[in-house]
């Protein structure tokens, strides 16, 4: 008989933004198979429990912690599943679980390891409300939780000097209510007033709403924790209609004199 550890794994996967149709097959097939799922509250709880699967639920802002324990288990034999909304790799658990493994046990960098894609609060909010992403496009997170604010202005201010379509994730939360305020003062000292804003809230959740206003009229107070921010660049349009909401987007092509 085999002392060997049992083989185990770790996946490190995106949700999607709520609605479970906007989760894909793969990641489906993953959640199936795990013994357990690991990640921010929230988030696992909008998994189904079922027999066999062991939930492991923490705060918001214990991302390395959270890795290592997964890891763990992993080499332990467990088949485990680290699970983030949206795509684990655009500020999520993907880019945690990695530092993990860099700076932790050297066994974890041999364990059976996969990053499954999702789709984005980004793309799904451009979605809605048409196709403002595509050109070239940004996204900043405005959270200074792992980063100075004064590094969040200069990345705003040069993405806004660029002309880059910007989305804006995580724009406030209880403990920065002032972050998304100040970051509209500074795009509209280098946009037009008529720029496009995106405010998505909830998207693909029932709550969900759009709402696109001029940048002379974007207020922070709109926005909530589950609000993504998309803010136009020079080339942004808007198609109105009479039956339903603008069209917003950003044509592929952009004129010669957009690089003087």
């Amino acid at each position: 008989m085999s002392d060997a550890a049992p083989a185990g794994s770790l996946v490190v996967a995106g949700l999607g933004p709520g609605d479970p149709r906007l989760t894909t097959p793969e990641v489906t097939d993953a959640l199936a198979d795990a013994t357990d799922l690991i990640g921010y509250g929230p988030y696992i709880a909008r998994v189904p429990d079922r027999p066999g699967l062991a939930k492991h639920g923490s705060d918001n802002r214990e991302e390395i912690d959270r890795a290592r324990h997964a890891l763990t288990l992993a080499s332990a034999g467990r088949r485990v599943v680290v699970a983030s909304s949206g795509d684990p790799g655009v500020f999520a658990m993907a880019a945690a679980v990695l530092e993990a493994v860099e700076h932790g046990d050297p066994a974890w960098r041999e364990l059976d390891l996969r990053v499954l894609p999702g789709v984005t609060a980004m793309t799904a909010a451009a979605a809605r409300a048409g196709a403002p992403l595509g050109h070239d496009f940004c996204a900043i997170n405005l959270s200074d939780n792992l980063k100075p604010w004064a590094l969040v202005e200069k990345r705003l201010r040069l993405a806004a000097e660029a002309d880059f379509v910007i989305a804006l994730y995580n724009p406030v939360s209880k403990a920065r209510p002032h972050q998304l305020g100040r970051a509209l003062d500074i795009l509209r000292s280098l946009r037009a007033p008529t720029t496009p804003v995106i405010f998505a809230t909830a998207v693909s959740a029932p709550q969900e709403t759009i709402d696109t206003v001029p940048l002379a009229e974007a207020v922070a107070s709109r926005a909530d924790m589950r609000t993504l921010v998309i803010v136009g660049s020079s080339q942004t349009r808007l198609i109105t209609r009479t039956g339903g909401p603008a069209f917003v987007y950003t044509p592929r092509s952009a004129p010669a004199e957009a690089a003087s």
